[in-house]
């Protein structure tokens, strides 16, 4: 499904940030209070997936049941969990037991969120009226659901088609309509963000967006007006806090503007990739002094005050410029019809010729593991790659596949008595804490908790982490090796910090993207003016690993990265460093 890896990972953090690290609302384990004793309540999603082979009417009646008969042993009172088992057969185009279980929760939550679902899943049994009906609930029960919003007007006037990237970039609005959503903006994340001050001061923030609201004139396009917004976002240095990673302002910008050259910020020299059609003035390896006679350091420093990222860390940074150098080089030089730059060894600025082909992202995806789980013995037969490209794995949906995967590579490894195991978490941006957690399981010698902090409106008790886990009496007792990247994100911050703190491998990479602080979850909102959509983190999920730093990304024992010639011929330096050193 995910042939671009980097659409996965913005689809990851944006359209699951509500699980990431930490559910926003109440998880699928919690406990409640008894005269001071603890009953742990289980998730009732995962009882009744138990019934998943039986028709979903089954299912149903299994929960009816167990909250009349058994109220105190599971929690019931988590609406987005069965939410989003809901939505799990949606999105496996299995209508009718999603809408089964959409109604249920109307029933028994009664919720704005409740009918949007509701409404959803009539649009997808092709019933518009009842649709309509139930949007319009929504939208009644909460004026600040703008998705109710967009389907109303979708239904009401099919005629009128949304703008495409292209018009979406060109269209206008007044200078105090632009600087009245970055107040908007500016107030929401102040308002929901639980930490929206702890990399930056309340007055270096308040001067970003007073110098962000200088830049708008009568004549800012909304393209422009996007790339200004992620300023003010990426000032609070939250990974879970965006508004789509800049892939919304490459979708947007015209190709005719884009800058013609792929190019790639390595060890602080930017390098020619590709020339495109301007190879009868560049080569590849070419490197780049300035564009436009601004110095590449300086131009990148201040692409990077517009990339949203984990506290102060660049490597997660440097993975964006590289994907999106060829939009975000023009939005940072304010969108010029030509280009001229300066290259070393070359006396005279080169003009470029515009780009008259289509100028995409610049991906280099190394792993080949296509299922985001993969698990392969060596060829020496004495080690093993376990590639966990993902977390995203979770009890209303698909968690059991992911424990069945790392039950049965562990259990290949006892057979096959290997002693040397490199567990690959690069490029995974993070999932549930109960996919991290098994893993640990086999990981581990003695007893540990995950959690140290798990903070989040309408927690009831206790969740899974924050209790003491057990190892695996079969628990792997070999050499591990890490390896890790400036992607890694979320949850892969949680498990690698408990991975450093825990001594459980040598660690091998970039700095990774992420730590053991995590501010996650996912408040949606809309400007008001430009209607562009946003996400703010609404919770705080930190492991127990917090003597370290929290503005630093877990660093590696060995910081191994790829030179220039690694990147054009695609060599994993980070493995082959790795297979060396098991040798």
């Amino acid at each position: 499904m995910w042939k671009n890896p980097w659409s996965y990972i913005i689809y990851t953090v944006f359209t699951f940030g509500m699980m990431a690290c930490g559910m926003s609302k109440n998880q699928g384990t919690i406990s409640k209070s008894i005269k001071n004793d603890t009953l742990i309540r289980a998730s009732i999603i995962q009882k009744i997936k138990e019934l998943d082979h039986k028709p979903v009417e089954e299912r149903i009646t299994l929960y009816k049941k167990l909250k009349k008969d058994s109220l105190d042993a599971y929690n019931f009172e988590n609406e987005d969990e069965i939410t989003m088992y809901g939505y799990g057969f949606l999105w496996a185009d299995k209508i009718d037991e999603a809408f089964a279980i959409f109604q249920l929760i109307v029933e028994q939550f009664g919720s704005a969120n409740s009918y949007d679902s509701l409404a959803e899943a009539y649009l997808k049994k092709g019933n518009r009226e009842a649709a309509l009906t139930n949007y319009e609930k929504s939208l009644a029960m909460n004026p600040d659901n703008f998705n109710a919003e967009d389907q109303i007007a979708s239904i009401k006037h099919p005629e009128i088609k949304p703008f495409t990237p292209a018009e979406k970039f060109e269209k206008k609005y007044t200078a105090e309509a632009y600087k009245a959503d970055l107040d908007q903006m500016a107030k929401s994340i102040v308002k929901i963000h639980p930490n929206v001050f702890k990399f930056i001061s309340q007055k270096d923030f308040t001067d970003i967006v007073e110098k962000s609201k200088s830049q708008i004139t009568e004549d800012t396009k909304l393209g422009e007006f996007s790339y200004i917004c992620n300023k003010i976002i990426a000032s609070i240095h939250c990974a879970h806090t965006g508004m789509g990673g800049l892939y919304p302002e490459n979708e947007m910008l015209p190709q005719t503007l884009k800058f013609p050259i792929q190019t790639q910020w390595i060890g602080s020299q930017l390098y020619v990739i590709d020339p495109m059609n301007n190879s009868d003035k560049l080569k590849t390896k070419d490197i780049i002094l300035a564009i436009h006679g601004v110095p590449v350091d300086l131009l990148i420093n201040d692409i990077y005050q517009h990339i949203v990222a984990q506290s102060k860390i660049t490597t997660a940074k440097n993975h964006v410029f590289n994907t999106l150098s060829s939009s975000l080089i023009p939005y940072a030089l304010g969108l010029p019809d030509q280009y001229s730059i300066t290259l070393k060894g070359v006396e005279k600025p080169v003009i470029l010729h515009k780009a008259h082909q289509n100028i995409g992202t610049y991906l280099d995806y190394l792993q080949y593991c296509q299922n985001q789980l993969c698990f392969k013995v060596l060829e020496d037969k004495k080690a093993a790659l376990l590639t966990i490209t993902s977390f995203n794995y979770y009890s209303w949906n698909n968690l059991q596949e992911f424990i069945d995967f790392i039950d049965q590579s562990f259990k290949e490894i006892e057979e096959k008595g290997i002693q040397n195991l490199i567990i690959d978490v690069r490029y995974n941006s993070g999932g549930s804490q109960s996919s991290a957690i098994h893993l640990l399981k086999y990981l581990v010698e003695n007893p540990f908790r995950y959690y140290s902090k798990a903070d989040f409106a309408g927690k009831m008790g206790k969740i899974e982490g924050e209790e003491i886990i057990h190892p695996m009496k079969n628990g792997y007792k070999g050499k591990v090796v890490f390896l890790i990247d400036g992607i890694g994100n979320s949850t892969t911050g949680h498990f690698m910090s408990l991975v450093k703190v825990m001594k459980l491998g040598t660690i091998i990479g970039e700095e990774l993207g992420s730590n053991q602080f995590c501010s996650a979850g996912s408040t949606s909102c809309r400007l008001k003016n430009t209607k562009l959509n946003y996400y703010v983190a609404n919770n705080t999920h930190i492991s127990t690993a917090t003597s370290l730093p929290d503005e630093k990304g877990i660093l590696p024992d060995h910081f191994i990265s790829q030179n220039i010639d690694d990147v054009i011929n695609r060599k994993d330096v980070v493995l082959e460093f790795a297979l060396e050193l098991l040798k």
